[in-house]
């Protein structure tokens, strides 16, 4: 598996990751969690994602692999209310009492990254909530703090000088933050996580994808159609296997600037797909440069700004 350097942090991470979203939200066995886990990491995927918002997803992770946690490197998001915690959202209170509750429920000592969980720019300006993450980071609980999210807001994050990390919207139909986030990013040498890295699988259509993923899948699965694109367009063409996963990560590890792509699954047998497709490395340039092409042109047809999705 492909390392990467995390930007300044310094961190070598594979460049696919694993996001627990999937197994929190869709309720996954605590065993097919463990199988799943301990499966990447044996193949050397390092790289784990989760949140506070994930429910159960820090258990499960902490019940599945916290006895290997030298092996990986570990995210968590953290900024909302809860009930069982003090504090409104965004507030240094409830950001501390999630960090700490992220350590208990992760089994572990220290985060290598918190990310301030989809926050609006005007929270970032006011203050608080980083400088929160700072005095964690301080303190020994993060060693690094980030920010995830898109557009306006994780362009502001980046000029700051405590996010070392942001996660962001890159995909084969989710493409502004190519052009304005990863090379600031670049230019400042910070690490990029990109979430939803295969575009919630947009080629199956609207409402073919469970719970949680429907809002995205109906804004992209509509780009989707609009952009008009088959596999043979890109050279891709046989097979017993739908090329579109493959086609979709390598086109988002293809774009300079992105550290690591995380991907959630509950299916052990797409755990092992991920890391083939990945292992194929970057799309060739002019596959690339045509789902660029069938964006820009999709975009300029609908007369809206397809910004990317929180």
């Amino acid at each position: 598996m492909e390392k990467r350097r995390l930007g300044r942090t310094g961190l070598e991470v594979s460049a696919l990751g694993f996001g627990g979203g999937p197994v929190g939200f869709l309720g996954t066995e605590q065993d097919r969690v463990a199988e799943i886990l301990n499966y990447l990491l044996d193949n050397g995927v390092n790289f784990v994602d989760t949140a506070a918002g994930y429910p159960g997803s820090e258990e499960a992770i902490g019940n599945a692999v916290s006895h290997r946690r030298d092996e990986y490197v570990l995210v968590s998001k953290c900024g909302q209310a809860f009930d069982d915690l003090d504090g409104e959202a965004w507030s240094a209170t409830v950001i501390e009492q999630t960090v700490d509750r992220a350590l208990r429920r992760l089994k572990t000592d220290h985060l290598d990254v918190m990310l301030l969980h989809s926050c609006d720019q005007e929270v970032l300006e006011k203050g608080e909530a980083v400088e929160a993450l700072v005095k964690a980071r301080d303190a020994g609980k993060i060693r690094h703090a980030g920010y995830s999210g898109d557009n306006e807001a994780a362009l502001y994050a980046a000029g700051l000088d405590a996010i070392d990390v942001i996660e962001t919207s890159v995909n084969i139909c989710d493409q502004a933050n190519i052009d304005t986030l990863l090379p600031e990013a670049q230019r400042r040498d910070i690490g990029i996580i990109v979430k939803r890295p295969v575009a919630n699988a947009a080629w199956l259509g609207v409402g073919e994808q469970p719970g949680f993923y429907a809002n995205y899948t109906t804004t992209y699965a509509e780009r989707f159609a609009a952009m008009g694109l088959s596999p043979g367009d890109l050279g891709f063409t046989g097979g017993p296997i739908d090329p579109w996963p493959m086609i979709a990560l390598r086109f988002t590890l293809s774009q300079a600037g992105v550290t690591t792509a995380i991907v959630g699954t509950t299916n052990p047998n797409n755990a092992a797909r991920n890391i083939e497709a990945a292992a194929q490395g970057p799309l060739p340039g002019d596959a690339i440069d045509a789902i660029r092409a069938a964006f820009a042109s999709a975009e300029s047809v609908s007369g809206t700004q397809w910004a990317g999705q929180r």
